[in-house]
């Protein structure tokens, strides 16, 4: 008997190839998931791929203000070397990294060792387009804090006629 493997990409659950933007959709993705995660703790890898090559979808908070949105990602265990911010418009990505490596002391003789890695990606659209020129970003605590101050919208201008 021959056993051939065949690689198809990875899509996480494959339960969409496209990102969702609206958030009844965003809401009904995450409890697929959630339902289906017991039953396919692996399903990256049975498609080819590896385990720390799969991203997780951190939860977000989104507070609206007169003047801007205050977005909270949680990423535990995340340098902020190793954070990655874009905006373009309305739509904010965000990817990080978080690495731990078991250090040997002198002294010891390490007899079982594990590394992990845990890649975090989210991307979401806001109403309303941000202004990337007052954009800031912080992390504390294992919370990475975005505060995204709205593009002004342009006044009408009024044309004098002659």
């Amino acid at each position: 008997m021959n056993i051939v493997r065949r690689n198809a990409p990875s899509r996480g659950l494959g339960l969409r190839a496209m990102p969702i933007d609206d958030q009844l959709g965003r809401v009904v993705e995450n409890m697929m998931q959630d339902f289906l995660a017991p039953f396919m703790p692996y399903s990256g890898l049975a498609a080819g791929g590896q385990a720390q090559d799969m991203a997780i979808a951190p939860p977000i908070n989104v507070v609206e203000t007169n003047n801007a949105f205050e977005v909270e990602v949680e990423v535990p265990g995340v340098r902020k070397e190793d954070v990655k911010v874009s905006i373009d418009g309305q739509r904010v990505s965000i990817e990080a990294e978080a690495k731990r490596e078991s250090a040997q002391k002198e002294g010891e003789n390490m007899v079982y060792a594990e590394r992990t890695i845990k890649k975090f990606s989210r991307t979401f659209i806001l109403p309303v387009e941000v202004n990337e020129d007052g954009a800031q970003a912080r992390l504390e605590d294992g919370i990475l804090k975005l505060s995204l101050p709205k593009k002004e919208s342009g006044q009408a201008k009024q044309l004098t006629v002659q």
